[in-house]
């Protein structure tokens, strides 16, 4: 029988250039066992202050988890969990840290076992996932935009785009309704008649009811897929109103922390597409809890992960084994957490990826490139 006899957390800093450069932040674990076999986690904690809070709750959260058998990680999820009630109650930096373990916890255990992770949770519905091409808009110049971002579905093979808005730039979409609704009708020209088209409010725009109404209805014309995070996740009565007046899908919940509070929210009826980020929601264990929920409401599951390889290997095993899920989003162009911290970065071929069939996650960092953009 293994055991663990480590836990160690390694934050990061680094550029995005799916996000005009700007600096973004992760927590990684790394949970060792006493054959020295290793597991991978990760949090996306996002700014600095939360990154290191996160490592310190880590490094305290370890002393449930040394000494453990690997084989125990759903068991070890729910001591932390009853351990940090106090400041982590529905939510928070503790979310954090559990997710980062957990996530290590079953690379680990697929390592130990030889076994994929999608063997883990059951088995894969479907070998590949479609793939869309998720980034954000920062030129002054929409037909740039436009342009460029058609160029990832004509000519790389993604089968759609998801833009977001309200992001660090020049684009400015977002904040003047008529200039939105040019841009989406400059991105169906530029992605062709068939591609799927989402477009993500994203967190910083204060959208009245009323202005989501008018832009997805304006949107819709141009074969909208979906609209993400049309209003604060806390106004259900908004997205009530909404639904009544738009027949594309809604998607939300990327904020959520935990199983209860996705529940929560999907038994609302608000919710068409539900965004579960894994480095966030608790981790694998978290997220299985979650998709029980979006399958017993007939609802689609879809993986928020916009991170690092890490996140992106346990998400697409989790997005495999669900029948209610109905593409991977992937960030287009390079980037140091997708395709310099791993040998192999996950890529789309003709629209598709393929489910990882290595044991555990699939990949394994490499902890130069964590140290190269250490946080500290």
């Amino acid at each position: 029988m293994s055991r663990i006899t480590g836990v160690t957390p390694f934050a990061v800093s680094y550029p995005e250039p799916n996000d005009n450069d700007n600096s973004r932040y992760l927590v990684f674990a790394r949970v060792e066992a006493d054959d020295g076999t290793t597991g991978w986690g990760e949090a996306i904690t996002q700014f600095p202050g939360s990154t290191g809070a996160t490592v310190k709750l880590v490094e305290e959260m370890a002393e449930l988890v040394v000494g453990r058998d690997p084989m125990e990680n759903v068991d070890i999820w729910r001591r932390i969990k009853a351990q940090t009630w106090w400041y982590g109650y529905r939510g928070g930096p503790a979310s954090f840290a559990l997710s980062a373990i957990d996530i290590a916890l079953w690379d680990l255990k697929g390592k130990l076992l030889g076994q994929p992770l999608v063997n883990l949770l059951g088995g894969a519905h479907r070998d590949r996932l479609a793939v869309i091409a998720s980034t954000h808009a920062f030129n002054a110049s929409l037909e740039y935009e436009a342009e460029r971002h058609g160029r990832y579905v004509r000519e790389q093979g993604y089968q759609g785009v998801k833009i977001g808005m309200g992001k660090r730039g020049d684009a400015r979409l977002g904040y003047e309704i008529d200039r939105d609704v040019q841009f989406v009708r400059l991105l169906r020209e530029a992605i062709g008649p068939d591609a799927m088209l989402m477009m993500d409010r994203g967190q910083s725009l204060p959208w009245t009811v009323a202005d989501a109404i008018r832009r997805t209805n304006a949107f819709e014309e141009h074969g909208l897929t979906w609209i993400e995070e049309p209003l604060e996740p806390s106004d259900i009565r908004g997205f009530q109103i909404l639904r009544q007046h738009c027949k594309t899908l809604i998607a939300t919940g990327e904020r959520e922390w935990e199983p209860r509070g996705f529940k929560s929210f999907i038994e609302t009826g608000i919710v068409d597409v539900v965004g579960c980020d894994i480095g966030r929601a608790e981790g694998i264990t978290g997220t299985l809890k979650v998709i029980e929920t979006v399958e017993a409401n007939d609802v689609w599951f879809n993986s928020h992960a916009w991170s690092s390889a890490v996140n992106t290997a346990a998400s697409i095993a989790l997005s495999a084994f669900t029948p209610r899920c109905l593409l991977q989003e992937l960030k287009p162009d390079p980037n140091p957490m997708q395709h310099e911290l791993v040998a192999e970065p996950f890529t789309q071929s003709g629209g598709f990826i393929e489910v990882p069939r290595r044991p555990g996650l699939g990949v394994e960092p490499n902890e130069k490139v964590l140290r190269a953009y250490a946080f500290s």
